[in-house]
Order: C-alpha cells, then structure tokens, then sequence
C-alpha cells in the first residue's frame, strides 16, 4: 500500500522539489487551496483535500481539513487493532507524513497600521490542529514546519523506507515549538489590543538571530534572539563593518542605545561593561565625543561609542585613534565608514530608526520578573527645591542632563557633570557613600562646580557632606528618606543647592 503526505505550505521555498522526491519514492500526495495548485501545475500528481473527505472547502476555505478523514489518518495509532478498525470501518486512509507552516500571522501584523479584521484572517486553524496532531503521533507520523528538514527526511525515507523514531521526535519537538510560537504571537497581539497588562499567564514570542560564540565568559553557550514584530535597538542594527557580534557587544550596545536615546541634543555615550564611562552633549557629535573621551580616556579603551547623528570624517578619525570595539550611529558618511573600515576588528552598526514599548524583563531561578521600561520623564512640576538656595539655569541644566545619565548606572549610582559633560561616575556599590566617594576620586579638579546625581535617596548625610567637601554646588536626588533634613541642613550650610524629584532609578 503506497504511503500519504498531506502538504499545504504558506512558505513554499523547495515544496515542489520535495513533493515531486516524495512521489517519486512512492508516497500519494494530497494538498489544498494554493500548495495544491502549484503542485498540480508543477506536474505533481496530487489529490484535493475535498476528494478525500467528499466535502467542499467552505466559508472561504476557512474549513477545509477538519475533518475525520484528516485528523483519523493523521491520529491513528498503527498498531491499536481498535484504530484500525476505525480506519477500516469509516474508510480513512492514514497519512503518514504531514508538511505544513501557517499562514502569515507574523508578516501580517508587521505592516504598519494593518487593519484588525486582516489579521485575524491570518490566523491560521487547521494547520496548526494538524501539526498537532502529527506531532502527538510521531511515533508513526513525520511533522514538517521547516523547509530545512525536507532533505534530510528525503534521504533517511531511501535509507531505511521511512524517516527513523528520532528523527520524528525531533521534528515533532519543532512543530511543537512553531505552533507555541505562532500562537504566542497572536496573544501578544491580543494582549495589547485589550490593553491587558500583567495577564494571569504571559508568553513572549521571539525568533533566533544567530548562535554566539559563547556567553558572558567562553564556557557559556548562547544565542541571540529577537521580538520577530517589533524589533528596534540593539535586534536591528546593521553590521556595516567587523568581527562578529559577541554576547557581551550586544548587551553592552543596548545599554549604549538605551542611554542615547534620552537625549535630542547631539550625544556621545562611551559604555564599559554595561556601564556609561563618558557622557557629553554638543554643538555637534564632534564636540561630545571629544568631551566624552576627555571625561574618562582610561576606561573607554575597549568600550562602545554610540552616537544619535550621523558620523563625519573628523569624528571618524578621531575614533579611531583608540581601541573600541563597537561604534554605533544612525548613519555616518561616506568617507567616515571607509575610515572606521581601515581598522579590521572594528564593529560598525548602523541604527534603525524607531523605538518600541516593550517589557523589561529580568530572569530568576524558576520565574521571570516583568515590568514596565524605566521611561518616566522629569517634569517642571515634580521638581521641589528643598534647600535655601534654588540651583541656577546652568546648574539646572547640568542637573537634568545627569538625572538622564545616572538612570542608566548600575545602582547604587552616583554621577558628577559639568558642562553637559559627565566628570565622575559612581557605580554599583552596596551602599551610598562609596560611590560618592568614587565619583568625587574620578573627577578629581573637575569635581569643584560640577552637580551631583543620585538615583534614589540618600540615607544619611554623609553624601552631602561629602559632596561639599568635593566642591559640589548643586544636587539631585528623590528624597524620600526620614533623614532628608539632616542632609537639607548640611546642603544649606555648604552653599548647595538641593531638589528632589520624587523620582528614583534603580537600575540592578
């Protein structure tokens, strides 16, 4: 008895070469709607899906394999004499390979402004109840959702005159994983149509990018994946130059998109280790770069650049006098890139423009904590000047730009600028003073006038106190603390001035 492949693919790279080695292997191929007509004009000797269940596709093909006849050849266990006795007693012939991918959810919502009844059209129902189904029953059943296994599954049906056990396991192990995909991509869909925030059970659908070398360190594996809808940031940079992306170059290039993106202003963030090193705002991107690598020329060896205007030749140039691994912009000139391109290992990324809401998401042993992206912007209103003296329009200024930069440091998080221009940044330590104490070391002179930023309260005096010691004039912070007096006075008795925001930033 010849066997049965059921093939009805909305991708149809390589269907008529695998249809036609599957007939010639002897297998009798049913299809429907479009597969069947490119089958059919290809010179596949291949079956509607209707002569075998003697219904018509109804309701615009909206039905058309749920049927008996479908499901029965596709379910039944081969070797249960009560199935076969169905198979017998209700005339299904068993199916025994199934080659499906849905229709084009994913492409569908990809479109800007895509109407909703659109997309719910795409949503496919009997392809993925078939490969479900095929999957349950892969112990007699091959899946296909990969055009990429179409080879191997040819080649192991002349070996052995079927695929092997293993090998539908692992298929029906794909199929699984493409119908939970599809799936979750519809729910998300969903999800943010009906505004339904923190849902009693959440899925998130990404798609792989590429395998990296290794992880944070050479013994990790890892991979690289991406929201397959709406993908902006680090997932859609273009590679215009340089070695291979690393683990740690896109984690430390996201940090560097993240922070750029706070400011309208020309900027140029210098980022180590997750961690901004430089920061400086400009006439022009030369001037920040310039002042970013001047507010600390040790630690921006080997780190990332990013930058939210276009590269010019001087920038370039003066880029590449130093060692970094990646330089990132929206675009750059011409002759620009080709200066970048002399140094071989450089990374050059280009940005794409736009930005998407999406979860923040950070990984626990058995869970995943989700939250809402740190976006909330410094309103006038939330200001409160705490101290005798309010801060003056420079001060102000310096004092905003900081409050953007020290969002992005590690907490606890203390930042020192001037002039648009980071001096001293405080970083990850498990108290507040030490970063202080950091920050104020790093500056060193450039400590005297320069504005202080917190990203959350300070706890004790202590900070103020130092900060006046380190010829500080004005701070930011949220408040909050019972000791937020204590520090106003000392703030009072130095000459500071103090706001609070109301604000905090904890970034762990």
């Amino acid at each position: 008895m010849s066997r049965r492949a059921l093939i009805s693919v909305s991708k149809k790279d390589g269907i008529v070469e695998f249809a036609k080695k599957l007939e010639d292997l002897g297998y009798e191929i049913i299809s429907t709607g479009g597969t069947y007509n490119l089958l059919k004009e290809s010179g596949v000797k291949v079956i509607k899906v209707s002569e075998v269940t003697g219904f018509p596709e109804i309701m615009e093909g909206r039905v058309k394999t749920l049927h008996p006849k479908i499901h029965g050849g596709i379910l039944a266990v081969r070797d249960k004499k009560e199935h076969l006795k169905d198979l017998n007693d209700h005339g299904i012939v068993p199916i025994d390979l199934v080659a499906i991918n849905l229709y084009p959810f994913k492409e569908t919502i990809s479109r800007e402004k895509v109407a909703l009844e659109e997309a719910i059209e795409n949503i496919d129902i009997g392809g993925p109840a078939m490969i479900r189904a095929a999957a349950k029953n892969y112990k007699y059943v091959t899946v296909l959702v990969d055009p990429v296994d179409y080879e191997k599954v040819i080649e192991e049906i002349k070996l052995y005159g079927d695929t092997k056990e293993e090998t539908r396991f692992y298929l029906a192990a794909k199929a699984f994983g493409h119908t939970a995909f599809y799936d979750s991509l519809i729910y998300e869909y969903f999800r943010e149509k009906t505004n339904m925030e923190f849902p009693k059970v959440i899925t998130f659908a990404y798609e792989k990018v590429q395998d990296l070398r290794y992880g944070e360190n050479p013994h990790q594996k890892a991979a690289f994946y991406k929201n397959p809808v709406k993908s902006y940031g680090i997932a859609e940079c273009l590679q215009l130059h340089g070695k291979e992306l690393s683990f740690n170059n896109i984690n430390d290039a996201n940090a560097a998109i993240e922070l750029v993106r706070e400011f309208s202003e020309p900027v140029a963030v210098a980022i180590k280790h997750t961690n901004p090193c430089g920061v400086a705002v400009g006439n022009s991107i030369y001037e920040a770069y310039l002042k970013a690598y001047e507010a600390d020329p040790v630690s921006i060896f080997g780190g990332i650049v990013a930058f939210n205007r276009k590269v010019d030749v001087d920038t370039a140039k003066e880029l590449v006098k130093i060692f970094l691994e990646i330089v990132i912009a929206p675009d750059f000139e011409e002759e620009a890139l080709e200066i970048l391109m002399s140094k071989k290992n450089l990374r050059v990324l280009k940005l794409k423009e736009g930005y998407y809401r999406e979860f923040d998401l950070k990984k626990v042993e058995g869970g995943v904590l989700v939250q809402q992206k740190d976006e909330i912007d410094l309103e006038e209103s939330s200001i409160k000047v705490v101290t005798k003296r309010a801060p003056t329009e420079k001060e102000m200024k310096d004092l905003k730009f900081a409050l953007k930069v020290v969002k992005h440091v590690k907490s606890n998080a203390i930042v020192l600028a001037k002039d648009g221009v980071t001096v001293g940044i405080g970083v990850g330590q498990v108290n507040r003073i030490w970063p202080t104490e950091q920050a104020i070391k790093q500056a060193g002179e450039r400590a005297k006038g320069s504005v202080l930023a917190s990203d959350a309260f300070f706890p004790f005096p202590d900070v103020v106190e130092a900060a006046a010691r380190g010829g500080i004039t004005a701070i930011i912070q949220p408040g909050g603390s019972q000791n937020d007096q204590l520090s106003i006075e000392v703030a009072d008795r130095a000459g500071i001035a103090m706001i609070f925001t109301g604000i905090r930033h904890f970034k762990h």
